[in-house]
């Protein structure tokens, strides 16, 4: 595709979306359950890959859509490869290798600190989960509202590091499971230092004009309304016992720009509403020196992203993506890591976009 008709294509969508996530765990339990270093089920669960467009919880839901694109768009080559993950092993940072490392590199660990994940029995949040472990996390807690994705995760991630890992089953959108679950966070482990909230979903190729209130009360409850429970419970544990802290609430570039060609005006509202919630708390709690900062990932090739009916439509997200390619799962890491460490802070109320130049044009 000529440059000419390349930025012409980018004027008519104004930007990109998100299905950043397969991260979104929004069953209806509301129970809290406690999980230690559960042993690894017999039968592991999988995820299976139906193609369908709209998403929620992991699942397809609703009905099949498609969009209409131009042929010349549907042809246009997957020039560069997604690299894969650099392994599936996690090596947790041992105390001799802190010592030995330079101030400038402990200051980029995340060593001795006590870190809760949401969304994180799979998908960018386990990716996470992990990194935080390699990393130097002296505990890591899960929060899911999917009990055996969770046990499993949990599970996983001890056996691999032998780093204490905790699973609660919680509702993002349960206010009285999640100051539940945070309560005993404390008692078990003291506040936490960091809150990575990565639950979330995506609702992808519907028409504003027919998009139930129903899910769109539910989206917004989930992305929005979830991530204000969180960081309010935790904020209130970090508060309470004196010490900094560090949110990280995961968002999407969607937050920031208009998406082409999939039609997702609430999804992306739900996503600048995350955006303005970590600007707005970070100020407010910048006395109490806890800080607050958005992820915003374009888009990702995670396993919500690899189905069938989403082809033509990553062709195009790729033509319009300066490095050519989807974002890889642990492309996250990095920044997650920077955020939850000292080395970030004196950053406060960013929005760290990480698209792969996406949002240049």
């Amino acid at each position: 595709m000529s440059f000419a008709a390349r930025n012409a294509l980018r004027l008519t969508r104004a930007a990109a979306p998100a299905f950043p996530r397969n991260a979104a765990r929004c069953f209806s339990a509301t129970r809290v359950q406690r999980v230690n270093d559960t042993n690894m089920k017999k039968n592991v669960v999988r995820e299976k890959e139906i193609p369908v467009t709209v998403y929620a919880a992991g699942q397809g839901t609703g009905d099949k859509h498609t969009v209409n694109v131009s042929e010349a768009a549907a042809r246009i080559p997957h020039e560069t490869p997604v690299p894969a993950p650099d392994s599936d092993a996690v090596q947790p940072l041992t105390r001799k290798t802190f010592e030995q490392l330079p101030q400038t590199m402990r200051n980029m660990s995340v060593y001795g600190k006590t870190i809760i994940l949401t969304g994180a029995a799979r998908g960018l949040g386990n990716y996470m989960a992990r990194a935080c472990a390699e990393a130097g996390a002296k505990n890591i807690i899960l929060f899911d509202a999917n009990q055996e994705l969770g046990d499993q995760a949990a599970a996983e991630l001890h056996d691999k590091t032998g780093l204490p890992v905790s699973f609660f089953k919680v509702d993002v959108r349960d206010g009285a499971a999640i100051n539940a679950a945070v309560d005993e966070v404390v008692e078990h482990y003291g506040a936490p230092d960091v809150l990575v909230n990565s639950a979330g979903i995506a609702d992808s190729n519907i028409k504003a004009e027919t998009y139930d209130p129903a899910m769109f009360r539910r989206l917004i409850d989930i992305n929005l309304t979830g991530s204000f429970l969180m960081s309010q419970a935790v904020g209130r544990a970090m508060m309470a016992a004196g010490k900094p802290g560090s949110i990280i609430l995961v968002a999407s570039m969607s937050g920031s720009i208009v998406n082409f060609p999939q039609e997702q005006s609430c999804y992306n509202a739900s996503k600048a509403g995350v955006i303005q919630l970590g600007k707005s708390l970070a100020a407010e709690w910048a006395k109490y020196d806890i800080r607050v900062n958005c992820i915003s990932p374009g888009y990702m090739d995670t396993a919500l992203n690899r189905v069938p009916a989403l082809d033509a439509q990553k062709k195009i997200w790729k033509s319009l993506t300066p490095q050519n390619r989807l974002g890889n799962v642990d492309e996250l890491n990095g920044l997650c890591i920077f955020l939850a460490s000292d080395s970030s802070k004196f950053m406060t109320g960013s929005n760290c976009i990480i698209d792969g130049g996406y949002t240049c044009y």
